[in-house]
């Protein structure tokens, strides 16, 4: 360990590394895995979309390097598709910063505002890289607990009164990264109002805002008066447009926070590749139309396989969003043992929940993220392994 910082060293392997190495050793062996572990979206990105990638590639100007807090042209979309969709108002220069995927900017962000030794209120469960995030900027993970009983929404009065006096930033991540729970704007008010009491930074991940299903909309934490003066809001376009590899977001809100931010990454990026920019210009201003349909299909799937999961005595809740469904597992199991289990007899990859933290113990994460002859042979093989089990 020699040439290793001790920061790297202690800090531990990204957890869905591991459950790819078990994924591709199975599958040497001969073993037909469907992973339903990764919260990938198999889905094609729109062809609008390439379209204007391939366009914008071609151009002379496109391979310079980006203005460092991105092409205006991406950021006044954002800026556009806030005020279409949740009517608030944001300045593109100040207001609006690009990002290289959302989890690149939470991690960066972390580093901007919090000093080594400050505490950083996360989730629990929660996405693993807000706990990675902070460790390596040198703060505190302080958990903060969902109500499984209310909807995953947060518990602020299980915090000490100390980690609420300690703690400069905080996270809240809705519809939910591994619950798949969605909120309504009251609970934004509440971190507001939290927030405003306890003199803590609010940075909302709302990376599924738009996938969404039946009546639900995702609200925006911006919506909530006075928001921008304590929070900033993550998004990407990974879930919603099917563009996990282009690797694109973007950070809204409180304009001294993403200054901040944005002096960091001038620092160790140049943006994003400029056609890549362009042609999320063109999905954040188009109809959402592509969205919707995309939306309808993950939704298909969702109540196929939670109608099976339910008949099979899996309980679960039936999401408003998001493209996970987040089970109980049976009794007598933990989450890594039925995770094992569904691995090792049913070829059949899902996340433990403690892989978010210990509140996941109990439950499994299952993606949405195959097609639906895929999830018909999930449930084959869950009914297999059912009736193996029964007396």
């Amino acid at each position: 360990m020699l040439y290793v910082s001790n920061k790297i060293k202690n800090l531990p392997e990204y957890v869905f590394s591991e459950f790819q190495r078990q994924k591709e050793a199975l599958q040497e062996k001969g073993i037909d895995v469907i992973d339903l572990g990764i919260g990938a979206p198999d889905l094609p990105t729109p062809s609008f979309i390439y379209d204007v990638l391939a366009q914008e590639a071609k151009k002379q100007a496109s391979h310079r390097y980006s203005p460092f807090n991105g092409s205006y042209e991406f950021r006044s979309a954002v800026a556009d598709f806030y005020k279409k969709q949740f009517d608030v108002d944001l300045d593109p220069d100040t207001e609006v910063l690009t990002l290289i995927g959302s989890k690149e900017g939470i991690v960066h962000f972390i580093q901007a505002v919090i000093n080594e030794g400050d505490k950083v209120i996360i989730p629990d469960p929660g996405y693993p890289a807000y706990q990675m995030g902070v460790q390596l900027a040198g703060g505190q993970n302080v958990l903060l607990p969902l109500d499984t009983n209310k909807g995953f929404v947060p518990r602020y009065d299980l915090l000490s009164e100390a980690d609420k006096k300690q703690a400069k930033l905080m996270f809240l991540n809705y519809p939910n990264n591994p619950t798949a729970s969605t909120v309504e704007i009251n609970t934004y008010k509440e971190a507001i109002s939290f927030v405003k009491k306890h003199k803590i930074i609010l940075a909302h991940d709302a990376a599924y805002q738009l996938v969404t299903f039946g009546e639900y909309k995702s609200p925006s934490v911006l919506q909530v008066q006075d928001a921008k003066k304590y929070a900033v809001e993550f998004g990407s376009l990974s879930k919603s447009f099917n563009m996990t590899g282009w690797r694109i977001g973007y950070v809204v809100g409180n304009k001294e926070m993403i200054q901040a931010l944005a002096n960091l990454k001038s620092n160790i990026d140049t943006s994003q590749f400029l056609p890549i920019q362009k042609a999320a210009a063109a999905a954040m201003r188009s109809d959402l139309k592509a969205v919707a349909e995309n939306n309808l299909i993950f939704q298909s799937r969702m109540e196929k396989l939670q109608k099976a999961l339910e008949e099979l005595g899996i309980e679960s809740e039936k999401p408003k969003g998001s493209i996970f469904i987040w089970a109980k597992v049976p009794v007598g199991y933990s989450s890594s043992s039925f995770a094992n289990k569904l691995l090792e007899e049913a070829g059949i990859m899902v996340t433990p929940g403690t892989a978010f933290g210990l509140g996941g113990e109990g439950y499994i994460r299952i993606s949405l993220s195959v097609a639906e002859e895929r999830l018909d042979e999930v449930i084959r093989r869950l009914r297999r392994l059912s009736s193996k089990e029964a007396p």
